[in-house]
């Protein structure tokens, strides 16, 4: 899996953070002040990038933590075919099938923007 490791602190809203094995997007990060028996904490709210469910995580500022590698890449739709839709990277010239969200309109010709980590891929 594409992913890097760094700590808790260095993570910032609109980030992407691993939780539960699932690349997420951060919506909020607070931190709390060290106690007196203990290190200062953050709480992560996010929401997951490619199933759209919200997660949270507390953890200490200094724990590891590992960040998906996320790419944001161009495409150009080549035949739209009732759920599904081929599209071509305007990078590699790759075909790739993609599923077309609900609330998303696309025609053939059309050159769309979309996120890649390993085999999942979601229309931005």
């Amino acid at each position: 899996m594409a992913k890097q490791q760094t700590e808790v602190r260095d993570l910032q809203e609109g980030s992407y953070v691993m939780i539960d094995d699932t690349p997420c997007k951060i919506n909020a990060y607070s931190t709390a002040k060290p106690g007196k028996h203990g290190s200062a904490k953050a709480r992560v709210e996010a929401e997951g990038v490619f199933d759209g469910k919200k997660r949270s995580l507390s953890q200490p500022v200094d724990a590891k933590i590992w960040v998906p590698i996320i790419e944001r890449k161009n495409g150009q739709v080549v035949s739209v075919d009732d759920d599904d839709m081929q599209v071509m990277d305007l990078g590699t010239y790759e075909t790739i099938t993609m599923r077309i969200p609900d609330d998303i309109d696309v025609s053939p010709d059309e050159n769309i923007e979309y996120l890649e980590m390993e085999d999942q891929r979601k229309i931005v």
